[in-house]
């Protein structure tokens, strides 16, 4: 079954488990679909709210930007558990010969390519929440605030863990200009969104002054 499938006991059972997978990779894409999700709530009680109809067609906008996200991230919960089963699955493979051998290196090193394109998926994805957490921030029903300043935090931590499980799979590649690439695009992004987080963060602490 699917992890996005389970129910929250379900999920969090296989998490706690002794088993590697899922894991950080995984819930960092599952705080990413749980900021989107807090945000389009804020976005859903102020439309119609008459007290905040000049807002009402950004939240609109925002709500249907928001669904696609929200099911890309949620695709990438399935995926990071998926991509390290195969790295596993890479080195399981057998060594009894020069051939097999080969095959083997080769086979790890797509599986860990792939292991790092879907926490940098995650965090590609997760940049996209910056304009839908200062929308809600800015023009968001007041009284949901704090879900707004939810939703930031965990754009944070989701930006966070899929960073953090680019660099780690990284360490096994041996192409260079990959690692390269991937690097350099993984600390681009989350410093751009932590920033970005860190201004949202005080604007939220201001409204609740």
């Amino acid at each position: 079954m699917s992890l996005i499938d389970l129910s929250i006991k379900e999920f969090s059972g296989q998490l706690a488990s002794d088993s590697p997978a899922p894991g950080g990779g995984s819930v960092a894409a599952l705080a990413g679909a749980l900021s989107v999700a807090l945000s389009t709530m804020v976005a859903r009680l102020t439309i119609g709210k008459k007290k905040y109809e000049h807002a009402w067609p950004r939240m609109t906008r925002l709500r249907g930007q928001a669904e696609k996200l929200l099911t890309n991230l949620l695709i990438l919960v399935d995926k990071d558990t998926n991509a390290y089963n195969q790295v596993m699955a890479a080195y399981r493979l057998p060594i009894d010969s020069a051939d097999e051998k080969a095959a083997r290196k080769i086979a790890i090193e797509a599986a860990s390519k792939e292991a790092a394109r879907v926490p940098l998926n995650t965090l590609r994805t997760v940049a996209k929440l910056i304009p839908i957490t200062s929308t809600v921030i800015e023009d968001g029903n007041p009284n949901c605030i704090t879900d707004a300043g939810v939703a930031v935090q965990l754009m944070r931590t989701a930006a966070l863990g899929a960073a953090y499980n680019v660099k780690i799979n990284l360490d096994g590649i041996s192409d260079a200009d990959f690692v390269a690439g991937a690097k350099a695009e993984t600390d681009e992004l989350i410093g751009r969104i932590i920033a970005t987080a860190r201004q949202q963060a005080a604007s939220v602490e201001k409204a609740l002054e």
